[in-house]
This record gives structure tokens, C-alpha cells and sequence, in this order.
């Protein structure tokens, strides 16, 4: 039977606000894949006006026509990134936080072949430029009204934000954009905007998103890490505020100092190894639907709190109106709308949506950052050579077994600080609990809200992560850190009823290969240690005929291994024979009728 290799979590590919929307706008309305090359001419004409403010509306509207996926083409032949980029150093700071604006979502919506394309195109020159110049606003000390300074600082700050983002969509695209990144000293740069964590948070989010990408599988950049730099950092994870944008923050910054656990003096290896997981178990500890309920609900009391006030003010707006009217007009004297006055001063209307966003983000890169510490040590590919029978895979981790001390069911080993810590902060329990299906009541709510919709792919997201998760630490974790025979028996269980409770399973492919893959782990697992099995031949052979035809390789992977696992362990039980020929026999049948899917698979099944 095979082993199970451990899946590793890259970063998210884009921005998480580069959602293009309009593309789903586009094809809901059924004008997707319609070319028109009309309003990107006028939009890129318009980037070499003489006037700021044209300059700006031109970026505003490119920045909302690249959110639409058929526009792209028309932009690449027109060399949008060579236009956008001189904009980054225009005199406007409004055209450049504008242009910034823009590339970010040409650089989240477009992929790896726009993002890599943008980096042909020398777009990196004048990002970095640009950054240097906000590190040096920042740091500026010109003397002008408080007031003026203040509105400055905070224009450059966005700048600074908007670039950030830009950056990390290219970085994570591109290699040769993290190679600019290490020559040009950026990392200073990034570092600097990430000590404003105290009074700008989303400067601060979008950085450490950055520096998680960049740091990671980057020898070169490590060795530019200096004292002050892993402080700022600390600081950053360590913050006492406890709003969901900050519990984000300290996730990605833990992340990061994950990355950097090479440059770390072993003696303070423990130590930060703690807080990671310290930072890690308290998002994990948050329940993510009730939370969704709560902020819902919240929203809802503050617009309709906000519209009665709007109503109030609108009705002493026009009582003043009356009175103006009265009154001898005043020449030259520009009216202000009271009611375009008020709506500037309402908060946000979504402010509980981004709240509740950053906490799921930051469950799943929790997730993630757990799953990539389980296997921080990538074997060669030749050691993932599988096994083609019971007995070698047997003997293979017997062999794993007493290499690590007793501590190792799998080609990987967690450090001893890891799996203390682990431990330590029950990381096992609470990733069993976020396995479970999301809140029935937060998907409903979310179902009613056109806005709070894209919430139920997150949340099934993070089921999908703590599923992949539980299959690392079922194949790293001795059985007595996972409860005991009884306790893997009892998530066998909990894995069938999750699994068969939907009928429609096989039509979730991020769900069916999450749980496939923990299958195969714990089956595996059991099998090694002679732990009977909970599932029955009928729910097996349901999830092998599913998956055997499922389009997704990895499930398919998944349920040849199971089905060889089981039949290794049902080869060995008296009375069994005839379930072999009949029911696992038929699903080998299938197999052979399919397209090879890794060749060094095979099935032994002993009689």
C-alpha cells in the first residue's frame, strides 16, 4: 500500500481583494468572452493627460476594467503595463495611488502569465522606485500645519499599501520578481512599513503577506534579516490587540517567522516555536460561525441605526433648504448638499464583513502554516517511491518507526519543540473540531446577503484545510498522542458520517480530496498498528467507485491507495475471500479500464 505524502501549502495566489467580480458580473449576464477594445483606448489615452485629475479617473477606470477577464487581451496589446507603470512616480500622489490601484488588480485578476508578463516588462523598476520614495515620505521631517502633514503622511501610507499589494501578487507569481526584490534591498523597505503595525494594520497586513511569500524557500533573503528586523517582527506577533484585522496580522507574521526558523539561535528555537503555536491555537480557538452570526447581526443594527439617522438629518436639511430660500441668495456662494455631506460621515457599511473575512483568512493560513510545519523536510522524490505490498510498507515504517525515537508513523518528523507545542496547545483537538461542516446557521445567513455570500466558500475552505491537516498529524503523530486506538477508531467514524451525510459528495472535489486524504492516512495509520477498522466494505467500495471516476487526480490517488490499504488488511482476515473477488475485485477492474494515473501504484491484494 502507498504512503501518503503530505500536501504543502503555497501562499494564496492573488490579493484577496483582487476577487474580480465583474468577471462573474460579465458572465451572469452572458457578456463574457465579448471583446471591446473601446473604452481600454480611451482609458489608456487618457494616462498621458496633461491634467491630474483626468490622469486619476483614467487609472480609477482601468483599475475596474481589468476586473473583467476579457478586457485583458486588449490591454496586453495595448501595453497597459508600460503605460500604468511611469505613473507610479507621477507628482499627483492621487495618480499614483490610483495606478498603484490599477496594476494591483490587473496583477491579482490577471495570473501568473500577466504577473510574470508584467515583470518582463520592467514594471519592478518603478514599483521599487515608488517604495523607496513612501519609506522616505514616511521618514521626512518637513516642516508644515500639523493638519497638512498628517493628510500627507496618510496619502503615502496608502500609496505605500496599495504597492505593497502589487508586490506581493508578483512575487508570489514570479521568481524572477523575488530575485529584484532580494538585489534591491527591499526588505528594509517592508520591514519599515510593517513597524507602522500599531496605527495602520492593512499597511501592515499587506506586507506580511509579502514578506510571508518572499521568505519562504529563499536562502538568499534570510541572510539579510538582521536583529532589529526579526524584533519588528516579534512585536508584530506579540501585539496585545485583539481586533480579527490584527489576528490576522499576527497569523501571516507567524507564518513568516516559520520561514525564517533556519536563521534562529537553536537556544531561542523552543521559545519561538511556542508562540507561533501560541498564536496559531488562539485563531484556531475562535468559532468562526458564531462569529459570522454575531457580525451579521451587527451590521444589520448599525444600518438601520444609520438610515434613521440619515432620515432625521435629511428631514432638518430640507426645513433648511426652506429657509435659504427665504433668505436674500448670497453671490458666488457654492451650496453645499447636506445630504452628500452626512453619507461621507456614515462608518464604512462594510466594516463587520472585512472583520469577519479576516478572520477566516486568518483560520486558514493558520491551517496552512500547520500543515506546512508537518512537513518542513520535502523527501526526494525517489523516497516517495510507493510500496507495492502490505509487508514492504509494513517493514518501511517499522523502520521510520525506530529511526525517530517511536515518534515517527510517516517519511517525516516533527522536531521535538513542534511536537511539544503541539501538545502543549491541543492543536490536534481543535483541528478535529474545525473539520466539522460549517455553521448551518452562518451559511444561510450568508446564503440571504448578496455581500456575505462568498463567505460559504470560505468557510468550506477551512474545512478543507483542517482535513488536510488531520491527515498530517495522523501520519506524524505517535497513536498514543492521538488518543489511543479507541480515539483514531472514534475519527474514523466522525470521517464516514461527514463524508456519506452528503449524498452529492462526489460532485465537492476540494471536499472529496480533503477527506480522501485523511482517509488514507488514518487507514493506513490503523492498518500499521493491527487497529480495526470502523468503515464498511459497502461505504469503501461507494467511495472508490466515486473517486476512481473523479477528475481530480489527487482523489483518485487517494481511493487506489484505500482500496489497497484495505485490501491488504481484509487479505489477512479469515472469511473475506469472496468479498476480495467480488467487490475489490471489480473496483481493480475499473482501475484497469482507466488511464494510468501514477505508474509505481499498485494493488497486491494477498488471498
Amino acid at each position: 500500500m502507498g504512503k501518503s505524502r503530505t500536501k504543502r501549502f503555497k501562499r494564496p495566489q492573488f490579493s484577496p481583494t483582487g476577487d474580480c467580480q465583474a468577471e462573474a458580473v460579465a458572465a451572469a449576464n452572458g457578456t463574457e468572452g465579448v471583446e471591446d477594445d473601446g473604452p481600454a483606448a480611451e482609458l489608456l489615452e487618457k494616462l498621458q493627460h496633461p491634467s491630474a485629475e483626468v490622469r486619476e479617473c483614467a487609472c480609477a477606470g482601468l483599475a475596474r476594467l481589468v476586473q473583467q477577464r476579457p478586457a485583458l487581451p486588449g490591454l496586453a496589446r495595448r501595453d497597459a503595463v508600460r503605460r500604468l507603470g511611469p505613473l507610479l512616480l507621477d507628482p499627483s500622489l492621487a495618480v499614483r495611488e490610483t495606478a498603484a490601484g490599477a496594476l494591483r488588480n490587473l496583477s491579482a485578476c490577471g495570473g501568473f502569465e500577466v504577473c510574470d508578463d508584467m515583470v518582463t516588462k520592467d514594471i519592478m523598476t518603478p514599483l521599487v522606485a515608488l517604495l523607496k520614495e513612501c519609506s522616505a515620505g514616511l521618514d521626512s521631517n518637513e516642516m508644515s500645519p500639523q493638519e497638512k502633514k498628517d493628510q500627507n503622511r496618510n496619502s503615502i501610507e496608502n500609496i505605500a499599501n496599495e504597492a505593497m499589494n502589487v508586490l506581493w501578487n508578483i512575487c508570489e507569481c514570479s521568481s524572477r520578481a523575488v530575485s529584484i526584490f532580494n538585489k534591491e534591498g527591499c526588505l528594509e523597505i517592508v520591514l519599515k512599513f510593517l513597524s507602522r503595525f500599531p496605527t495602520n494594520v492593512d499597511l501592515a497586513i499587506s506586507v506580511a503577506y509579502c514578506l510571508q511569500t518572499v521568505t519562504e524557500d529563499n536562502p538568499e533573503l534570510l541572510k539579510s534579516f538582521s536583529d532589529p528586523g526579526l524584533h519588528v517582527l516579534e512585536s508584530a506577533m506579540l501585539s496585545p490587540v485583539s481586533s480579527m484585522e490584527y489576528i490576522l496580522l499576527k497569523t501571516l507574521v507567524a507564518g513568516t517567522i516559520w520561514n525564517l526558523k533556519d536563521i534562529i539561535p537553536s537556544k531561542s528555537q523552543a521559545e519561538i516555536i511556542n508562540a507561533i503555536l501560541k498564536v496559531l491555537s488562539d485563531v484556531l480557538d475562535l468559532d468562526a460561525g458564531e462569529t459570522v452570526i454575531r457580525m451579521q447581526e451587527a451590521e444589520k443594527q448599525r444600518l438601520e441605526a444609520a438610515a434613521e439617522t440619515e432620515d432625521v438629518l435629511e428631514s432638518a436639511s430640507r426645513d433648511a433648504l426652506i429657509e435659504d430660500d427665504e433668505m436674500e441668495e448670497i453671490p458666488h456662494k457654492r451650496k453645499v448638499r447636506r445630504k452628500t455631506f452626512v453619507s461621507d460621515l456614515l462608518p464604512s457599511t462594510d466594516r463587520e464583513l472585512r472583520e469577519t473575512i479576516a478572520l477566516l483568512t486568518a483560520q486558514q493560513t493558520a491551517l496552512e502554516i500547520i500543515v506546512n510545519m508537518c512537513c518542513t523536510e520535502d523527501p526526494s522524490d525517489d523516497e516517495w517511491e510507493e510500496l507495492s505490498s502490505s509487508d514492504e510498507s509494513d517493514a518501511f515504517m517499522e523502520n521510520s518507526f525506530s529511526e525517530c525515537g517511536g515518534q515517527l508513523l510517516s517519511p517525516l518528523c516533527l522536531s521535538h519543540e513542534v511536537h511539544t507545542a503541539f501538545t502543549n496547545y491541543l492543536i490536534p483537538k481543535k483541528i478535529f473540531e474545525k473539520t466539522a461542516f460549517p455553521n448551518s446557521t452562518a451559511v444561510d445567513i450568508c446564503s440571504r446577503s448578496p455581500t456575505w455570500k462568498s463567505l460559504i466558500r470560505k468557510m468550506n475552505t477551512i474545512q478543507c484545510r483542517a482535513l488536510v491537516c488531520l491527515q498530517s498529524l495522523v501520519s506524524l503523530l505517535d497513536v498514543d498522542h492521538l488518543g489511543g486506538p479507541a480515539a483514531l477508531q472514534t475519527l474514523a467514524q466522525h470521517l464516514s458520517q461527514l463524508l456519506f451525510s452528503q449524498p452529492d459528495f462526489a460532485e465537492h472535489v476540494d471536499f472529496l480530496e480533503a477527506i480522501s486524504s485523511a482517509l488514507r492516512a488514518l487507514l493506513q495509520t490503523m492498518a500499521s498498528k493491527n487497529i480495526s477498522q470502523c468503515m464498511t466494505p459497502n461505504q469503501l467500495m461507494t467511495l472508490c467507485t466515486a473517486g476512481i471516476h473523479s477528475g481530480n487526480t489527487g482523489v483518485r490517488v487517494n481511493v487506489v491507495s484505500i482500496l489497497g490499504i484495505t485490501g491488504s488488511v481484509l487479505a489477512k482476515e479469515d472469511g473475506t475471500l469472496e468479498t476480495l473477488k467480488l467487490e475489490f475485485g471489480l473496483a481493480v477492474l475499473s482501475i484497469s479500464t482507466l488511464p494510468p494515473i501514477i505508474p509505481d501504484v499498485h494493488i497486491t491484494l494477498e488471498t
